[in-house]
């Protein structure tokens, strides 16, 4: 029998791939579960005009990412923090905190998970950030971190 697989199935096929299989295996299996169909040449449009469609999408997706990543590499974002001596902040900045900044400076909106870095950010200073958008597009910006005095508590 053979069938046009619709979902990747680990160590048969990938999606899209027509192969032969055991007619009990397919009938029993692969059809119910939707992981393929009965190879004809109507499936076999419909198979392709889908796949299509998705690499279509995915290209266009692609295309929106790498203008992003372009207008994202190299950007510096400067964030203000309180400090204290030894050019310590009180607090860290984190990618939250990254990605709020990047949202004010270019108006992009960017996923804080999609932002790399190692360990928090503890003290004043630049640091070169990777924002991992998919893939092999990764643009990398610049995040320069300035104190603001702690405002001293006042005893009446």
């Amino acid at each position: 029998m053979k069938v046009i697989f619709l979902q990747d199935v680990p160590k048969m096929a990938k999606v899209g791939e027509i192969k032969e299989v055991t007619e009990g295996y397919g009938r029993n299996f692969l059809i119910p579960r939707k992981l393929a169909l009965a190879a004809n040449p109507a499936a076999i449009n419909l198979v392709k005009t889908q796949l299509a469609g998705e690499a279509h999408s995915q290209a266009r997706t692609e295309a929106e990412l790498m203008e992003m990543a372009n207008r994202l590499d190299g950007k510096e974002v400067a964030i203000e923090a309180k400090a204290g001596g030894k050019e310590r902040l009180y607090g860290s900045i984190t990618t939250a905190d990254i990605a709020a900044a990047l949202k004010t400076a270019t108006g992009l909106a960017i996923d804080k998970r999609k932002i790399e870095l190692n360990e928090p950010i503890h003290r004043i200073g630049k640091y070169e950030v990777t924002i991992k958008l998919a893939q092999n597009i990764v643009p990398k910006i610049t995040v320069t971190v300035s104190g603001k005095p702690a405002e001293k508590a006042s005893s009446d």
